[in-house]
């Protein structure tokens, strides 16, 4: 992917240990200190245990990261261990993908920052001959995944104060017009 500019922000892939630092910064404060998935730990760094697998697509402001999203297309996948038969709940496919960890640093949550995000990502999976990408959806955010064309496919998963709603985005909706722009 090649690195785009919009304004002052830059969107990229991650790949340099300064932003991975910053990535593992973002995913503790979004998934530790926000949405209580994880355990506190006194570095205040979370490695995602798929992060070996992970493409991050990053959103910079300068040199700090203002949002990250992540996919992967190997499996198990996050949502493998949640939702059993996963595949029995998707319509057919031929490459599927796996979006996660869509966090957006506070001061960025009112601005383009996190539709750029999703754009980038989804000319990465079509690029990637991605027909069908899943996700986990914050119960915080449903509105925001089905006006992007994610549909739910099964029940929520998580616990309380961190409950997801499984959703997909088949290639019809990653080739959607709203992604063009």
């Amino acid at each position: 992917m090649n690195t785009l500019e919009h304004t002052r922000y830059t969107i990229k892939i991650a790949d340099s240990e300064e932003e991975f630092d910053q990535i593992f910064a973002l995913n503790y404060h979004t998934f530790v200190e926000e949405i209580p998935q994880h355990e506190a730990n006194a570095a205040k760094k979370l490695k995602d245990k798929f992060h070996e697998n992970n493409t991050y697509v990053i959103c910079k402001d300068g040199e700090n990261i203002a949002g990250m999203i992540a996919c992967c297309d190997k499996r198990p996948f996050s949502l493998d261990a949640k939702v059993a038969q996963l595949d029995s709940y998707l319509p057919p496919y031929k490459k599927l993908y796996e979006m996660r960890l869509l966090a957006v640093k506070e001061e960025y949550r009112h601005t383009r920052v996190t539709a750029m995000l999703f754009r980038a990502l989804m000319k990465y999976l079509l690029a990637n001959h991605a027909d069908l990408a899943i996700i986990s959806g914050t119960t915080r955010q449903l509105a925001m995944y089905e006006k992007l064309g994610f549909q739910p496919f099964y029940q929520r998963v998580g616990k309380p104060g961190a409950y997801y709603q499984p959703m997909y985005i088949t290639e019809k909706d990653l080739r959607s017009a709203r992604w063009q722009k």
